[in-house]
């Protein structure tokens, strides 16, 4: 009898040592099945089996952290014998065929697993160790491995490295920073705001420009963080070459994104706070496809024989596995949407307007459609469950006393008229946006006037260009877009990482700041529009104000530390508007409602075919992370 409970107590601490890898889990709580067995691949690991040996091992990807609370955070690393991933579920003999990009031809990786420790110290000599613990990995989750790391204190800096067991083979040093107590008095927050890194179109300068000013506690990354098409550059190949529908498709194509060394460089330096966009999975979806796949049989055949359900969770599973994200209370439908809360300084909550419960949105053959039904009332962009969690939680956040409400929803908030502009096919909205979706912004609007909820702040990605508006019920409550009197709060949305933007590269910002003035000029709650640069925004939240501050990054096509400032705007507490003059009046690029414009200075320049700013700042490029 003795026997037998030493060896269950020698399986439960087996089982309890490789499920500390949160990867082997499934992303849905209530859907175990999408995760892995974890007494099969014990089994499979056990015996004779031995660990791969460290010097064949290394750390492909860098390191990662993300998802903070007060006492704990999650940690990422990829620790594989090869930089290529693993082909899914295809496995030959206990092996899995791996393929080397230097002989051109598919090779046979052990299956041993990964042995790895991790520390987390607080100082960056890793000699005060503050909590460590131990995590394995195989060839099942694509050599990725992420813990949640506890025992930490409140809003506190540190610093962690994984080893590989019995080695000095050690991973880079990346630092992170706990969230404070929900009910701690935080002063001063920063969290820089990005969407949209599109690899092909040129390096992720924006990444790395906040990491080297080091001014920011947190990242938000509003989605859009890959792109599934199969375009490519001379430059930047992308992998793999094709259009991405399996599950290595989806980790290559992860890993091949994670291989910008600017990217690498914010990872390791702030933990993150992701969620994604469409194209995490495919263009405009919704919960029941995409612009691209819409469950028919053409659309199967296209993509090899993989439907929208699976190739859905081949994105989900493969984002679950390199993202340094926690597993939240999730139901059928993969949530993602979850919240944080920054002290009483504010509540972040992150939603998902595109894959949750999306009514069908425009998808190229229905976009009259759509705009016919846009102002239906059963339309939604989150499904019930999340809609009256949003609600709930917007209501939760203002009685508890937070000063501020950030919400991230990848999309643009506000009525944008756009006929003036780049619109097509006589739209006059974007459909694809909460245009799309008008009863369920309504539905928001009056949860957040009937509450007399303020301090609102709107984060938005996806256009590829820079917006700014106060927000407001148009057609239902006044206001006054000369003193933003009537609004309850203000929307920020930011350009893209490296997407193309609303104008070609080639144009001169002239061509693109005209564009800017149209949409000014037919939407008044509209503030300041740009959409020439590429970049990033930062907000720096105190108790008394929000100071937003718009980044372009120049040039895309080599690495640098090029940026200039685009615009500066402030939020005051309680005054539910931007603060007026907007942006001081004077903004350096685009379009300002009753501002100025000092315009960029600009000229061709012939090494990378970009128009070359003058009057940019340069930050110091580090080239380790």
């Amino acid at each position: 009898m003795l026997s037998l409970l030493s060896l269950s107590l020698l399986a439960t601490a087996a089982l309890a040592d490789w499920s500390g890898n949160v990867n082997y889990g499934s992303p849905s709580y209530l859907h175990p099945a999408l995760g892995l067995s974890m007494p099969k691949v014990v089994k499979r690991h056990s015996g004779n089996a031995s660990y791969m040996d460290p010097a064949s091992l290394s750390f492909t990807h860098g390191v990662a952290s993300g998802d903070p609370y007060p006492d704990s955070v999650i940690l990422w690393t990829r620790a594989a014998p090869m930089m290529d991933n693993d082909r899914s579920n295809v496995t030959v003999e206990g092996t899995v065929p791996l393929y080397n990009h230097d002989t051109k031809e598919y090779v046979r990786a052990s299956s041993s697993p990964v042995c790895l420790t991790y520390e987390v110290a607080s100082d960056s000599h890793m000699m005060d160790v503050v909590t460590s613990g131990k995590a394995y990995t195989s060839s099942d989750i694509d050599y990725t491995v992420k813990v949640e790391a506890g025992g930490l204190e409140p809003f506190t800096q540190y610093y962690y490295q994984f080893c590989v067991c019995g080695s000095n083979n050690k991973s880079p040093l990346g630092r992170t920073k706990t969230a404070p107590t929900a009910d701690d008095d935080t002063a001063n927050v920063g969290v820089a705001v990005y969407s949209c890194s599109n690899f092909p179109n040129g390096f992720f300068n924006s990444y790395g420009n906040a990491a080297r000013k080091d001014d920011v506690d947190y990242v938000i990354h509003l989605g859009d963080y890959i792109y599934e098409y199969n375009t490519t550059s001379e430059k930047r190949v992308v992998q793999p070459e094709v259009e991405i529908h399996t599950l290595y498709d989806y980790r290559r194509r992860l890993a091949t994104y994670r291989t910008d060394e600017d990217l690498l460089l914010s990872h390791s330096k702030f933990p993150w706070i992701p969620v994604w966009d469409d194209h995490e999975v495919s263009n405009n979806g919704y919960r029941d496809g995409s612009s691209g796949m819409n469950n028919t049989e053409d659309s199967f055949e296209m993509a090899g024989g993989v439907s929208v359900d699976q190739r859905k969770m081949n994105a989900v599973r493969a984002y679950f596995e390199w993202m340094p994200i926690r597993q939240v209370d999730m139901d059928n439908n993969l949530r993602i949407w979850r919240s944080f809360s920054i002290g009483t300084l504010f509540d972040l909550i992150m939603l998902d307007t595109r894959n949750y419960d999306r009514s069908i949105t425009t998808l190229g053959w229905n976009d009259e459609y759509v705009k016919d039904i846009s102002n239906d009332a059963g339309r939604t962009l989150m499904g019930s469950d999340q809609e009256n969690w949003f609600y709930r939680s917007l209501v939760e956040s203002n009685e508890r006393g937070a000063t501020w409400r950030l919400i991230g929803s990848q999309i643009v908030f506000s009525r944008i008229n756009q006929t003036a502009s780049w619109a097509t096919l006589d739209l006059p909205l974007n459909y694809d946006q909460w245009d799309g979706y008008m009863a369920n912004r309504n539905r928001t609007l009056k949860t957040l006037y009937d509450n007399n909820i303020s301090n609102n702040i709107m984060l938005a990605g996806d256009s590829h260009a820079n917006w700014v508006s106060d927000l407001v019920w148009l057609d239902e409550k006044p206001y006054n877009p000369s003193t933003g009197s009537g609004a309850l709060g203000v929307e920020f949305g930011g350009t893209a990482v490296s997407s193309s933007g609303p104008c070609d590269e080639d144009e001169p910002i002239s061509a693109c700041n005209e564009i800017s003035r149209g949409l000014i000029r037919d939407n008044e709650e509209l503030q300041w529009n740009e959409g020439w640069y590429r970049g990033y925004f930062e907000l720096h939240i105190s108790k008394e104000k929000i100071d937003a501050r718009f980044f372009g990054t120049p040039s895309l096509q080599t690495r640098n530390g090029y940026e200039v400032s685009l615009a500066n705007f402030t939020v005051v507490d309680g005054a539910n508007k931007l603060s007026r003059p907007v942006g001081g009046g004077l903004v350096q690029d685009g379009a300002l409602q009753g501002g100025n414009v000092s315009g960029s200075k600009v000229t061709v320049d012939t090494n990378d075919g970009r128009w070359f700013v003058h009057n940019f700042t340069r930050v110091t490029l580090e080239t380790t992370y």
